[in-house]
């Protein structure tokens, strides 16, 4: 049989089969998947072929096979470098929630989170999320990183779950495609798709007051068939997110900005450091490129790892 896996706690699967019934199923032996080696070899969205087998009145089902990714979104485990989780299988697009604070997101995390669905070819669209609840000054931040990321072509929403601001347009951006939600906890993911579809019925929870984090609510990802022709992956709060395997060589082409100019640097394999005549370091220096969206490029090509101490205050940040 063939199904799609709709849901994985780890040890379980729920996977609806293509007669649209879902069976609980499990894996038998080590699954190693194109030489990687993650918490997870299967995740949502993943296609595989299964068999049904009788364990007395309880049927189960036993996974056999993966079929091939379109694409996958991977991210290192912070706290275990060298693992490597898969968030979800099989992607058409990506939302990114992003709020300025409680909690803040940084562009750390974001240009983190572009590099790699870019490396997959994942569209991705920024969602500027509870907008009804800023301030002038707020607002003005909100504005400055939608001209950092409209420039380089990445389409930015201002979003409003609780007004119903734009809700429409995403739901036409998911008409026929299987969409993913991401960002930290407590950015409104869930109360968002709540907003979208609200037989869902997710449940929420208030940000910590303590931490101004939000409480994980989503444990595990899962995906939901819409009414309206959609699929929504919803996903776990993510805290960091490290890159997997990105050769530095190629970093820069994942920046759109930095693979634009790149054929006007005298070197071909220039790594926009310290080599003359870069023509990155020249947009920078004339403000033609953010600096932000540079120090992420830096923190990535020299290994380090987007943990709590990056989350800092961009706004102040002096210029080097």
């Amino acid at each position: 049989m063939r199904g799609i896996v709709y849901k994985s706690t780890g040890s379980w699967y729920w996977v609806k089969s293509e007669d649209g019934i879902l069976h609980q199923c499990r894996i038998k032996g080590k699954f190693r998947i194109k030489g990687i080696k993650s918490t997870n070899p299967i995740a949502v969205g993943d296609k595989v072929v299964f068999d049904l087998e009788k364990k007395g009145d309880e049927e189960i089902g036993v996974i056999k096979k993966i079929q091939d990714r379109e694409n996958f979104i991977v991210r290192k485990s912070v706290n275990l470098s060298k693992q490597t989780h898969i968030i979800a299988a099989n992607v058409d697009q990506v939302f990114l929630l992003i709020t300025i604070n409680n909690p803040p997101t940084f562009t750390a995390f974001i240009d983190r989170f572009l590099i790699t669905t870019r490396a997959y070819r994942i569209d991705t669209v920024l969602i500027f999320n509870k907008i009804d609840a800023y301030e002038i000054e707020e607002r003005a931040e909100i504005l400055y990183l939608k001209d950092i990321y409209e420039a380089i072509g990445y389409t930015c929403l201002e979003v409003s779950a609780t007004q119903h601001k734009n809700i429409d347009k995403i739901k036409e951006m998911m008409l026929g495609k299987t969409s993913m939600f991401v960002g930290h906890s407590g950015v409104g993911k869930t109360t968002l798709v709540n907003a979208i579809e609200p037989s869902l019925d997710l449940k929420t929870k208030e940000i910590s007051e303590q931490h101004k984090q939000g409480q994980h609510t989503t444990t595990f990802a899962e995906m939901f068939d819409l009414p309206f022709d959609a699929r929504i992956i919803d996903t776990p709060g993510i805290k960091g997110f490290g890159v997997v395997d990105m050769d530095k060589y190629e970093l820069g082409d994942y920046f759109p900005e930095f693979f634009e100019l790149k054929q006007y640097c005298k070197f071909n394999n220039c790594l926009h450091l310290k080599e003359p005549n870069c023509a990155v370091k020249e947009a920078l220096e004339n403000e033609e490129i953010s600096w932000s969206r540079y120090k992420s490029y830096l923190q990535i090509i020299e290994g380090e790892e987007e943990t709590e101490h990056y989350r800092t205050d961009i706004w102040n940040e002096d210029e080097e």
